[in-house]
């Protein structure tokens, strides 16, 4: 609906819809979620790490949330109401693997993915607004780079298991949760981190998934939209910010100012980070939550980029890049090691780029084919 050439009709229906999902994540929030993060696909990924056991104990948070499962499988279920349940992969595996270890911990030094950011916007966070310029620039060059030959490449037709691994897998995982066999609290527990009751979270994020699913919306491709004339998804961005800060303003939750939960006031680091979590999400294609809601539709490619944010989180608890959040102990801040972390991901992003772009321009001057190209770039 966002990503189509639709009536204004369409496109005002597809933006009030977001509008309704901004009002959603606030609602999380209200019914116990961490502060400003009803939905963020980053930090939700790293706590799976936690559940499975991937983090070292101690050094992340363990709590499966049915989120996960709400956003791929409401994706899935309206692909097959509609009947367009349709494989797909492609190739560039191992890059879409190492984008999302690179966005998990760009994510988690800004605590946040730039889902959570128009969340933290939203909820008038005025650490969002240093690092919003980042988003922008940081997509902004990752268009330059598509205009000078970089793509991630486009997904086939596949063999049907490979687009019903994401959705069987997250099914599994939804599964073991009920059964209480993953690592953190289990359905009916009250403690551990933050999270809002299962049934509502489930619910709530299936609806997501399905609405998500239906416009094609993105928080990376509205910031695209800003700058190649395509205004509708920015347009949906910013009632998804207004519907948000509505719903927390009526709940009587607003926090406004630099003391927002979760958040840190680092400013430089902030930019720096969001500008590396702007750029490595499109390059990949799309942010976490796109990512989740792709995998739903039957995306392999989409599975592989879930996947490294899972290690990817995972990683950033065990060698402590995960940023402190401000509170009673401190302003908060990025580590030592989370700084040197985001420099590096910014490098070899820029790096990857190159690589790519001159991977294509040698396979198009010596007439390879489509499927040689794939397998020279891995």
């Amino acid at each position: 609906m966002l990503r189509t050439d639709s009536s204004p009709s369409v496109r005002l229906r597809a933006v009030l819809l977001i509008g309704f999902l901004g009002a959603g994540a606030a609602a999380l929030v209200v019914l116990g979620n961490p502060g400003n993060m009803g939905l963020c696909g980053a930090c939700f990924l790293r706590d799976l790490a936690g559940a499975l056991g991937f983090s070292t104990e101690g050094k992340g948070p363990a709590i499966f949330r049915p989120e996960l499962a709400g956003l791929v499988l409401g994706a899935t279920l309206l692909t097959l109401l509609r009947r367009r349940f349709v494989a797909r992969s492609g190739s560039y595996a191992a890059l879409r693997f190492a984008l999302g270890i690179g966005m998990a911990i760009l994510a988690l030094v800004f605590l946040g993915c730039p889902f959570r950011l128009l969340q933290r916007l939203g909820g008038g966070d005025l650490n969002a607004w240093f690092a919003l310029p980042g988003l922008l620039l940081g997509v902004r060059v990752a268009m330059r780079f598509e205009a000078q030959g970089y793509a991630i490449g486009t997904t086939a037709p596949a063999p049907a298991p490979v687009g019903l691994a994401g959705p069987i897998g997250i099914a599994l995982l939804l599964g073991l949760f009920f059964k209480d066999m993953l690592f953190g609290p289990g359905p009916e527990s009250t403690g551990g981190p933050p999270h809002a009751p299962w049934a509502a979270a489930l619910s709530v994020s299936t609806a997501a998934g399905l609405v998500l699913s239906a416009t094609g919306f993105c928080a990376v491709s509205a910031v695209r939209g800003a700058f190649n004339g395509r205004r509708a998804m920015t347009v949906a961005a910013l009632v998804f910010v207004l519907g948000y800060g509505l719903t927390l303003f009526l709940a009587g939750k607003p926090n406004p100012g630099f003391l927002s939960p979760i958040a840190h006031s680092d400013h430089l680091w902030n930019f720096a980070a969001v500008f590396g979590l702007g750029l490595a999400g499109a390059m990949a294609g799309g942010c976490p939550i796109r990512q989740l809601v792709m995998t739903g539709e039957g995306n392999g490619d989409a599975f592989i980029t879930v996947s490294g944010l899972v290690v990817g989180g995972a990683l950033a608890h065990n060698f402590g890049l995960v940023s402190r959040a401000a509170g009673p102990a401190g302003p908060g801040g990025p580590t030592e090691s989370g700084r040197i972390a985001v420099v590096a991901a910014i490098v070899l992003l820029f790096l990857a780029a190159a690589w790519v772009t001159a991977a294509r321009r040698r396979a198009a001057s010596t007439g390879e084919s489509a499927q040689d190209r794939a397998k020279a770039i891995g």
